[in-house]
This record gives structure tokens, sequence and C-alpha cells, in this order.
């Protein structure tokens, strides 16, 4: 059963928590997503076999945190994640996120390096709210601006997606590509090359844009945005025991 943090924010977070050997892995999940996905599981099964301590939470707004969803922002979303990481691990972590979780690892990752022995991003989603608003017309922005929100169908719900106004004004104080990124640990990205909501194009550009000394990327032939057939999972989980042998 989950337990709850609560932030100093007044937000209570919804999370799991593994004990075990260091150096911890810390899931963070994508947009509207929780921490009970495929991936989560997945690799919480992984960590409990081997006796490593892990930990998977709910943002704000997702799962069985509390608030509301449309509500939320990327910083209240980053808040929340260094809350967790800050709060109930200790030591150096291995953060694996996925999509928009990849963006907020990153952002951790600057914020707070002493707190992160690697990183895995898996169909890394950095600045999507910028991506988003860039390939708006002019129409779209307009009922964005007045009516505080736009609504796009999406395959992974029934329901369509809603990106607030806030969502997008308030991601343009968090993004990736506005400033160098230098990252001393071990960095791995996953990529699917049939990933259509995150191009490869997008990989190689943050594959550029950051500098450190042990940064690769793992192009995935086939693969899509869910990165969550077996041999997809098998790859996160090797990739994760390479990253904590190196931080070692």
């Amino acid at each position: 059963m989950s337990e709850f943090l609560e932030t100093r924010q007044g937000r209570r977070i919804a999370y799991d928590r593994l004990e075990g050997a260091g150096p911890g892995v810390v899931f963070l999940g994508g947009f509207k997503s929780d921490k009970e996905g495929t991936k989560a599981l997945a690799l919480e099964a992984w960590c409990k076999a081997r006796g490593r301590a892990f930990l998977r939470f709910d943002y704000s707004g997702h799962g069985a945190s509390s608030g509301d969803f449309l509500d939320g922002a990327i910083g209240d979303w980053f808040e929340d994640a260094c809350a967790a990481i800050l709060g109930l691990t200790e030591g150096p972590q291995i953060l694996v996120g996925s999509s928009m979780g990849g963006w907020i690892s990153l952002l951790v990752a600057r914020a707070h390096p002493e707190k992160v022995a690697g990183l895995v991003t898996i169909a890394a989603a950095p600045d999507f709210t910028e991506t988003l608003w860039a390939g708006l017309s002019e129409v779209e922005r307009q009922g964005v601006l007045e009516y505080g929100r736009l609504e796009r169908p999406s395959e992974y719900s029934p329901e369509p997606y809603i990106f607030t106004r806030r969502l997008i004004e308030e991601g343009r104080s968090r993004l990736i590509f506005d400033r160098p990124l230098g990252l001393g640990m071990p960095v791995r990205m996953l990529q699917g090359t049939a990933d259509a909501d995150v191009p490869v194009a997008l990989a190689m550009r943050l594959l550029d844009h950051m500098a450190g000394p042990d940064i690769r990327l793992t192009l995935v032939k086939g693969a899509d945005h869910r990165f969550s057939t077996p041999d997809c999972l098998k790859l996160i989980e090797a990739t994760v025991l390479k990253v904590g042998n190196r931080a070692a």
C-alpha cells in the first residue's frame, strides 16, 4: 500500500519504496502517467530481486497523489520530484525518467547533482511545452490565451489530453535548451525509432546539447513511445545496471 509524503508546498505525494543497497533507483513517470505503469513496476521487481533500493511516486494531480491534474505545471512536478528524492532516499540515486520524467530528471540533475549517481532517460521530452506552442496555429494560440486550455486527442487515453495555459507559460521557466547543461554523472538515453511523440531528432538534439564525460544514446529500431515490450524492459534494466556499475 502506498505511503504519502507531505511537501512544503502542502501537496501529498503518494509513493512506494523498497529498502536496499545503493545507489538506489528512482522512477520518474511521464505526463498523465502514474507509478503503477508497466516500466515502473518492472523496474521495481528488478530492484527487489537484486536487493536494491527503489522509489516510485506520483506527481501531484497524478495517480494517488493530491491535487487536480489541470492545476499542475512542470515546476510543481519538479518540486514534487525533488521532495521525494531528497526526503525519501539516502545517498546519490540513479534517476530513470520516462518522457516528461526525462525532462524532470534533467532538472533534478541540474539542481541537485550531488543526489544523482546517474541518469537513464527513456524517450526524454524536455521542453515539450515549447515544442507544443511552436506547432500551434494562430487560432489555436488565441484559444489557449482566451480559454486557458488546449485539447488534443491521445492514443494513451479515451479522453483528450488537456494542455493548460499555465502549463505552457510556467514551462518557460524550466527549459533545458535555453542554457548549457553540464552533467558529470553517467547518462544513458534510450530512444525508439518508431516513437510518434518524441522524434529521434529531439534525442539527437539533446545529445548534442548535453556536455559531460560519459553520455551515450541508444536507438532501438521499431520501438514506440511506450518502450514497454519485454525487450525494451530488459534494455532498461541492463542500462540501469551498467550505470550503477559506472557510478559505484
